[in-house]
């Protein structure tokens, strides 16, 4: 079937252009022998692992399920952080991950040992001390008081000799000149620590594939960072693999006027695009502008009872009418993984759209679905 046909709400995932992405990511590889995992609290669509697993290393998870989930429908390598882990949760960790990085001194000395008896490569999280973030303190682990990864000024000798490696991620949808300056910053007081280990992780946040990213001098740090110290360096994008590869679609169900035209959308931001309000986040609309710029602005709202599920101001060349349908991009990331089914809403459909146009729906869902996540 075509878009026009699919019923709304419903995430598209364009397979050309996560291919595309891939291939950036594969010649990063090839050219500078890192390892690249996928981010999974990014991007989890399963049903296209087998496609992404030949252009990457393995994955990388937050916590134990997404652990499973790697490792179960993405194979290669599986690794995990969390800024804590209970008991149960590394007896099975051990068993399907190859890494386990741990946030704190603490979860290091209860769960190191047991892990390397497990034949698992165990790292901790630094702290680097060394902001790149401006006005987004929600997603700045460097800033004051953070809770993730220990301070690289707390680090000792001895705890630096126990582990096979280190990781920090402290970036979010940034250039390689943050990742280059942070690396700086870790280098200055870590130089010696390095040489030691047998791996460096470099976190996500790298926004590789966007159009104005400096490749080149991200090849030119992770190769550096190789031949000086003799580590396998690994890079967690999550954004990056599937940047610009997916669409939300949706139908206008009522017109509203309250000072302005309010159009009332069967998807939500609160629902299905959380990033929209707690970033704060504009997701760009196929075929609009900003307010003002065309002959049409009216509100995007949601048909939730949250006052605030307000999705933005956009304009077009036409009056929009009831029954239309709209096509908000680069909706593949943060979106699936952080959907929720707020006073009833349904969830979107799961589809693919292949290089001819033609989509499949892959995955739909209903009441039992509702029901399931309550009691």
């Amino acid at each position: 079937m075509k878009a026009e046909e699919i019923k709304t709400p419903a995430y598209i995932l364009d397979e050309p252009a996560l291919i595309h992405n891939l291939e950036i990511l594969k010649k990063v590889r090839e050219n500078t022998g890192c390892r690249i995992l996928l981010a999974q609290k990014a991007f989890s669509m399963f049903s296209v692992y087998p496609v992404m697993r030949n252009y990457l290393d393995g994955t990388t998870a937050s916590g134990l399920y997404e652990a499973q989930l790697g490792y179960e429908e993405f194979g290669g390598e599986t690794h995990v952080y969390a800024p804590a882990f209970t008991p149960d949760e590394i007896k099975k960790l051990c068993g399907i991950c190859g890494h386990i990085i741990f946030n704190s001194q603490s979860q290091l000395e209860a769960y190191g040992d047991y892990a390397r008896k497990h034949n698992v490569s165990i790292g901790l999280r630094i702290n680097p001390e060394f902001s790149t973030q401006e006005g987004h303190e929600i997603y700045d682990p460097c800033a004051p008081f953070s809770r993730l990864g220990v301070p690289i000024s707390n680090l000792t000798s001895e705890v630096m000799n126990s582990v096979d490696g280190l990781h920090f991620h402290t970036l979010c949808e940034q250039n390689s000149d943050a990742l280059i300056k942070t690396f700086e910053a870790v280098e200055k007081k870590l130089s010696s620590a390095l040489g030691s280990m047998k791996w460096l992780n470099l976190g996500g946040g790298h926004h590789i594939t966007r159009a104005d990213y400096d490749i080149s001098a991200l090849e030119e740090l992770l190769i550096y960072i190789k031949d000086k110290y003799n580590l396998q360096v690994y890079l967690e994008p999550g954004e990056a693999a599937a940047l610009n590869a997916g669409y939300l679609f949706t139908t206008v169900l009522d017109i509203v006027d309250n000072g302005m035209k309010i159009l009332i959308l069967d998807t939500s931001a609160s629902c299905h695009m959380p990033d929209v309000l707690e970033m704060p986040y504009r997701p760009p609309l196929k075929d609009s502008g900003m307010p003002g710029e065309k002959k049409f602005t009216y509100r995007l709202a949601s048909r939730t009872c949250l006052a605030g599920d307000i999705i933005g101001d956009y304009s077009f060349d036409r009056e929009i009418k009831i029954g239309d349908r709209l096509c908000f991009q680069d909706m593949a990331i943060y979106s699936m993984v952080k959907n929720n089914t707020f006073n009833g809403m349904p969830l979107p459909s799961i589809g693919i759209m292949k290089s001819g146009g033609d989509c499949e729906i892959i995955k739909e869902f209903g009441y039992e679905d509702f029901k399931g996540r309550l009691s």
